[in-house]
């Protein structure tokens, strides 16, 4: 946690102060210089073990409470060292431990403080305790903090794994019903017609040649429907999601069930446009959500189309964690096909961008050629931004973690 990794930053800042304000006199030529050697030696050891943590954690404490006693030992100042070093034994030994290595640290102080001018005194006892009382409730309330904010990152954790197994979850029942409705369709056309061809190839069979004839004639009719049907599926198949909405409605249902809380945004004038470039706009923004959901953890999404002049825009934006697009992500997935995505927009003669780094969210943009002739289109949404307030944001198209500008051109 970043909290906490602070209050490690401002423990080990402490040790490394309290000790250069004990070894200042030295330094400074107040006092004898010969601490000064075992001095570096501390702060080297100490430094070392913070840096590279390793599993003999007990024997880098033993080592630097050693020079640290060998330092109160010769100069009393260093008492002072002894506060941050009682979170060290907090957070390295177990409690049966570090309790009774604080209390040994504290005896050393007040031994120390007790043979320098001025003989034992109760303030040179109470400070020294007073002082590890407070480490010790500080290292429990510390203790609490981490217990909490370790339940609250597995909250987290469970969270995100949720959303990307329902967000699978949408995509298999989308793929389901897709697959349902097609079943329905051929069985409805296709199987009745190759039903109806059979049949009358065998009434052909044994009909009189006059009659026989007209079952050859109903047969070629009936094959030139069937074919008519099948290229319908292969060159016009309507996905569920453009049979009862127009493209922008259709891309506002999916923008709010794939990512809950991303804005769509229209921008122009929305015209008709042919079925297979709405089912590549479709299909590419829920490729594109889906992977938002999945593995970008991004605060805002945004996804805008825009109808310019002879040409339509789709951008889908997120401020997530990004990737490296010609590396492709560190685990090995697929970047969600990316690949027969550009080749399907490409087919119909437009472009595909992908914008992304490490960290700075990535962009998505597609534009397609549109038919001068196209007729509008009364758009469902008005040609207001739906999923979020008016002027909301929208994608930007050359830098990812800028604020979002707009419709990308």
């Amino acid at each position: 946690m970043p909290s906490l990794r602070l209050v490690r930053l401002a423990l080990h800042g402490s040790f490394y102060v309290l000790l250069a304000v004990a070894a200042a006199p030295a330094a400074a030529g107040g006092k004898s210089p010969a601490t000064l050697l075992p001095a570096a030696v501390l702060a080297a050891a100490y430094g070392l073990g913070v840096i590279r943590s390793t599993a003999r954690r007990g024997l880098w404490l033993t080592a630097v409470t050693a020079v640290w006693l060998l330092l109160l030992a010769m100069d009393h100042g260093y008492s002072y060292v002894a506060f941050p070093l009682f979170f060290l034994f907090l957070g390295t030994l177990p409690v049966r431990w570090a309790h009774p290595a604080i209390a040994a640290a504290t005896a050393a102080v007040v031994a120390a403080q007790a043979a320098a001018p001025g003989g034992l005194t109760a303030a040179k006892v109470i400070g020294p305790a007073a002082g590890a009382a407070v480490a010790i409730l500080t290292g429990y309330g510390y203790a609490a903090l981490y217990r909490e904010s370790r339940k609250r990152q597995q909250l987290i954790d469970d969270l995100l794994r949720t959303r990307d197994e329902l967000a699978a979850a949408q995509r298999e029942a989308g793929r389901l019903a897709e697959r349902q409705r097609l079943a329905r369709e051929i069985h409805d056309t296709l199987a009745q017609g190759l039903s109806s061809i059979v049949l009358l190839a065998r009434a052909a069979e044994t009909a009189a040649p006059d009659t026989a004839r007209e079952r050859v004639r109903e047969i070629g009719l009936t094959a030139s429907d069937n074919l008519a049907e099948a290229r319908r599926f292969v060159q016009a198949l309507t996905p569920p999601a453009l049979e009862d909405a127009p493209l922008p409605e259709a891309l506002r249902r999916v923008t709010a069930r794939t990512v809950p809380g991303a804005v769509f945004r229209l921008d122009g004038d929305p015209c008709t446009l042919p079925m297979e470039t709405e089912v590549a706009l479709l299909r590419l923004t829920q490729e594109a959500l889906a992977n938002v959901a999945r593995h970008a953890h991004a605060d805002r999404t945004a996804v805008t189309l825009a109808f310019l002049d002879g040409q339509v825009t789709l951008d889908v934006y997120d401020d997530g964690v990004g990737f490296a697009p010609g590396d492709g992500p560190a685990d090995g997935r697929r970047t969600f096909g990316l690949h027969g995505m550009r080749e399907r927009i490409a087919a119909l003669g437009g472009t595909l961008t992908v914008e992304s780094a490490p960290g700075e969210g990535t962009a998505i943009a597609a534009v397609v050629p549109v038919d001068s002739g196209a007729r509008p289109r009364d758009a469902v949404s008005g040609g207001a931004p739906s999923e979020g307030a008016p002027g909301a944001s929208s994608p930007p198209r050359r830098r990812p973690a800028a604020t979002p500008k707009g419709a990308a051109a």
